[in-house]
């Protein structure tokens, strides 16, 4: 199993046993040091993970870090702290500990500092000061929501790939490229005036009077927003361009509906491209759980259905997009309905998780 079928793994483990973890030392023991043990450390010898580490703070003594990460040096002088790691309960916030991690990391050696719950991991530096951490992190992962990118980012901190100079020289441009990020959402969600009247002037002559910067504010968030479904959308006729999302008009599908009623009444059903658009997005956000080839779809007159194993016992969602609302109907794990109004099939990504639980009522996660 390679590093990132491990680290997934920990993110199942993490999601199914948070809610039975009452304290923090139980947040350690059935979190925290599991994915020690997924970075290659072993957990059980002192000479690579020392708990409760002593660092001592000025006049005060006997300072206490909960983990430190030890590495020997290459002239065979004794293990220095290359990582030191503060824990939290899995319900607690982080932000109201950093001081507490901001302390420990100048009087050693550790060049990099992690505080963390168990489900997330913030990883800090001294990118703006020698020996002083900094206060933002220049990593941060969500074992419940991992992303390619970041696994790929956590690997480095593998015993086998620890190599303090290659993180450094990635963790400057990992840290604003996180800070522009959330910006850009920011942005996205509530143009700011400036970025309004930057785009405005480019394409309006006129006085930004009040009226009309509220007029454009509004325009810009929705450029943002349109832009942004068409690149998902882009991406997934790249990605699934061998498949019949290219058809560029209206297939007409005799397939079997769900129902013995809609099959009398309907001589014909048309299956639209926005359909099949709903039905790919729904295949890519459920691809990595199980394989794609195993969900399909059927058109009925009043809804679109797409399926596990082509079974109408089997129902995953329905799409309703033929009517003056979009919706999407999901079946949770008791197979009850839950209809969401969405304004576009974009607005299927929102329904991920509900998507995942309808899928989980068939196909059940395999216990580590």
């Amino acid at each position: 199993m390679d590093f990132k079928d491990q680290i997934k793994q920990l993110g199942d483990r993490v999601a199914r046993l948070k809610e039975s973890i009452q304290t923090e030392e139980a947040t350690k023991t059935a979190l925290i040091l599991p994915f020690l043990q997924t970075l290659g450390y072993d957990v059980f010898n002192p000479l690579e993970v020392v708990p409760e580490f002593i660092s001592d703070i000025g006049t005060k003594k006997g300072e206490k870090v909960d983990y430190a990460v030890m590495r020997e040096s290459a002239d065979g002088s004794p293990a220095e702290p290359c990582m030191l790691i503060e824990c939290k309960h899995w319900k607690q916030s982080l932000t109201l500990h950093d001081n507490q991690l901001l302390r420990y990391f100048h009087v050693t050696k550790a060049r990099f500092g992690v505080l963390t719950n168990g489900i997330v991991y913030r990883f800090y530096t001294d990118l703006q000061e020698a020996n002083k951490m900094d206060e933002k992190p220049f990593l941060e992962v969500n074992l419940l929501d991992l992303r390619d990118n970041q696994v790929e980012e956590l690997k480095k901190f593998h015993k086998s790939y620890f190599d303090v100079e290659t993180i450094i020289s990635t963790a400057s441009e990992l840290k604003y490229t996180g800070e522009l990020k959330v910006l850009i959402q920011h942005e996205m969600a509530a143009p700011s005036d400036a970025l309004v009247r930057y785009f405005a002037k480019q394409v309006y002559s006129g006085t930004l009077t009040a009226k009309m910067m509220e007029y454009f504010t509004n325009l810009v968030r929705k450029s943002y927003q349109h832009t942004f479904s068409d690149q998902i959308t882009d991406r997934l006729k790249t990605a699934l361009g061998q498949e019949e999302i290219v058809a560029p008009q209206p297939v007409a599908m005799e397939l079997p509906v769900t129902s013995a009623a809609e099959e009398k009444k309907a001589p014909t059903i048309v299956t639209t491209q926005e359909e099949l658009e709903g039905f790919y997005i729904v295949r890519a956000i459920l691809r990595n759980t199980i394989d794609a080839n195993r969900i399909v779809h059927r058109d009925a007159q009043s809804y679109f259905a797409i399926l596990l194993d082509d079974n109408n016992r089997k129902p995953i969602c329905r799409l309703h997009l033929n009517g003056s609302k979009k919706a999407i109907t999901v079946f949770d794990e008791n197979r009850a309905e839950q209809r969401y109004e969405i304004s576009s099939i974009n607005d299927i990504f929102l329904y991920s998780e509900a998507l995942q639980k309808a899928l989980s009522a068939y196909e059940k996660p395999v216990v580590s």
